[in-house]
């Protein structure tokens, strides 16, 4: 079992930068590949970005590629996304999710968090 805590969103001008975390417990962070989604009102949970367990690979979703890092550090059992040049659009609902296994980018993922907002005003 993982518990997925975010934190770090809020409100930011558009241009500007926010950094989200996500601390997982349990000792077997290391196991997991993770990823962050995002939804944004009456709209489907959208993958954004995933980072692979050990090797550290990454995934980014098109649509924030050279604006978005997805980073881990398994030492503090945390996972972080390094938002630049935010946009309108960005504005979402954030989720930090875990599954055991290879990287997807779909939402088939074991563990979720409970989110946390992000609002880009123009």
């Amino acid at each position: 079992q993982v518990q997925l805590v975010e934190s770090g969103g809020g409100l930011v001008q558009a241009g500007g930068s926010l950094r989200l975390s996500c601390a997982a417990s349990g000792r077997t962070f290391s196991s997991y590949t993770m990823a962050w989604f995002r939804q944004a009102p009456g709209k489907e949970r959208d993958f954004v970005a995933a980072i692979t367990r050990t090797s550290g690979a990454t995934y980014h979703a098109d649509s924030v590629k050279g604006r978005f890092t997805i980073s881990r550090d398994n030492a503090k059992n945390t996972v972080y996304l390094q938002m630049n040049s935010l946009k309108p659009e960005d504005t979402a609902v954030y989720y930090c999710a875990a599954r055991l296994g290879m990287l997807v980018t779909t939402t088939a993922y074991d563990y979720w968090g409970q989110g946390t907002q992000v609002t880009v005003s123009s």
